[in-house]
């Protein structure tokens, strides 16, 4: 299985993003995360399509969207076209998830679905041969350097062998609370793109930290 890390950009400093991610891709970053925030699905604002479009000019990696915010089909369309690779979706806030996540793939980006901490599996069910990846909020949403919620590494395995059973080998994404302590019990229940922010903008060199994320992930 191979581990993919993804530096939350939610965690660095908007004045000087292109270092910021310059420096979490020399460490050896996979995908940049990029957490969009609406004030009504989860209590934060952070940014839209037009950032999305800036980071793609300078990011070397591809670009992991992720939508918390209450109507995303109206947006699926702007965030491709601003450069994202990756768009995941709540399924909280989608009545009609096979039809959303069918748009995603045809605006030409991996279509992925999440779940939040309280909701369960079964949401999914009828979805997981349509989804390319699956991510487990593994904090409540909305705000960066919450702590990690153990009950999620349970889930990640019981998502994991949903989606062997369903014949899916679509890759587990985490996000929240991830870093040097627990990313190591994530990868062992079957995440494979972890989603880091503090661990990675609250140190002091960004690139050694994403290093050190990748050897406890793979020690």
């Amino acid at each position: 299985m191979s581990v993919r890390i993804a530096p939350s950009i939610l965690s660095a400093d908007f004045a000087h993003l292109a270092r910021d991610i310059a420096a979490a891709e020399a460490g050896g970053a996979d995908l940049i995360h990029v957490d969009v925030m609406d004030g009504h699905f989860v209590p934060n604002i952070t940014i839209g399509p037009p950032v999305v479009r800036a980071i793609k000019r300078i990011a070397q990696r591809p670009l992991d969207v992720h939508l918390m915010i209450q109507d995303p089909d109206r947006y699926l369309e702007a965030f491709v076209s601003a450069g994202a690779s990756m768009l995941s979706v709540h399924v909280e806030v989608l009545p009609h998830l096979h039809r959303t996540l069918g748009a995603i793939k045809d605006l030409g980006a991996k279509a992925g679905v999440v779940l939040n901490p309280s909701t369960p599996l079964t949401a999914i069910e009828e979805v997981l041969g349509d989804v390319d990846h699956v991510l487990v909020m593994s904090v409540n949403p909305g705000f960066g350097g919450q702590r990690f919620i153990p009950a999620s590494v349970d889930k990640i395995r019981r998502l994991r062998a949903l989606l062997d059973g369903a014949g899916s080998t679509a890759p587990i994404e985490v996000d929240g609370g991830i870093d040097l302590h627990t990313i190591r019990s994530v990868v062992d229940a079957g995440a494979e793109i972890l989603v880091a922010g503090q661990a990675v903008y609250g140190t002091p060199d960004p690139a050694a930290a994403v290093q050190a994320l990748r050897a406890a992930a793979t020690a």
